[in-house]
């Protein structure tokens, strides 16, 4: 059965003047001859993309598009319409967001985080912004301390807010955060809480000692690049060490003392200064 909106591995039935006829069981669907290349044979398996074209019939292409069918993905707006608000999505058909899927009112130009859906009375894909009615609700599945991919799409005075796994909703407080982050940035987090009313807690930082293991070997690494010594210690501004190292002060002093146990470092009046020595036999090892 061939299926609307994502990729699809298809065998090459037929060649006709203008394309490839592929197969899928009893389902046939045409691949464009544009989208053909030269080295295609009939039995051949070919992956490809299919959603409709403008007549609403079934078409196969070997572009590639911003997202598939089930995708949070950030799409630009190119047209807007009164009925909804044409989005670049990579193909030569633009995908439409339906004005009652429409979060707020679109501009052109602009970007927007866009769930890819199916109207399944129609095979029609179609783009929605109200991304907090696509979100999974069901969080039994997750665990804390796992590790979860992220899609930052907004930024808020408390919390940096974040697609999880491509299916649920989380936040990463921002007095806890000390990374840079932008919308439409990509990064790995962490489960920090899931709370009774379904919300998700998230966290930049490895939990438990890992978390302080990974801020030591970040320490180390930055204390290498800079030539072995940077002037920080335990009395710099939070501001500072958050610059420099992007975690608190708090996290900063509590490595470097274990670091200094270890004799990984020296603990100066002026900053920190990296056991060259230490530091060589711990990367051979």
């Amino acid at each position: 059965m061939i299926k609307i909106g994502t990729y699809n591995d298809l065998i090459v039935e037929k060649r006709v003047e203008f394309g490839l006829y592929l197969q899928s069981g009893e389902d046939r669907i045409l691949l464009p001859q544009k989208y053909v290349s030269g080295n295609a044979n009939i039995g051949d398996t070919l992956k490809v993309f299919v959603y409709t074209d403008s007549e609403d019939r079934p078409v196969a292409t070997t572009l590639k598009p911003n997202g598939i069918l089930g995708d949070f993905v950030f799409l630009k707006a190119k047209d807007v319409a009164s009925f909804g608000t044409f989005m670049d999505w990579g193909l030569e058909k633009d995908l439409l967001v339906p004005k009652s899927e429409q979060q707020d009112r679109m501009v052109p130009g602009k970007k927007y985080l866009t769930k890819i859906c199916l109207d399944d009375q129609t095979d029609r894909v179609f783009g929605s912004t109200k991304i907090s009615m696509h979100y999974d609700k069901n969080i039994k599945d997750l665990k804390v301390g796992q590790k979860v991919d992220l899609l930052i799409h907004s930024i808020t005075r408390i919390g940096i807010m974040a697609v999880i796994n491509n299916r649920y909703s989380g936040m990463l407080y921002i007095n806890e955060t000390y990374q840079d982050l932008k919308v439409g940035d990509n990064c790995t987090g962490y489960i920090m809480r899931l709370r009774e009313d379904k919300k998700i807690d998230l966290t930049l930082k490895k939990p438990g000692y890992d978390s302080v293991k990974e801020s030591g070997n970040t320490i180390l690494t930055i204390l290498k690049e800079a030539g072995g010594f940077i002037p920080c210690h335990d009395k710099s501004s939070p501001e500072e060490i958050k610059k420099i190292f992007s975690m608190s002060k708090k996290e900063f002093k509590r490595t470097i003392g274990g670091l200094f146990k270890k004799g990984l470092l020296e603990l100066k009046e002026n900053g920190i200064r990296l056991n060259t020595e230490k530091w060589t036999k711990k990367v051979d090892k």
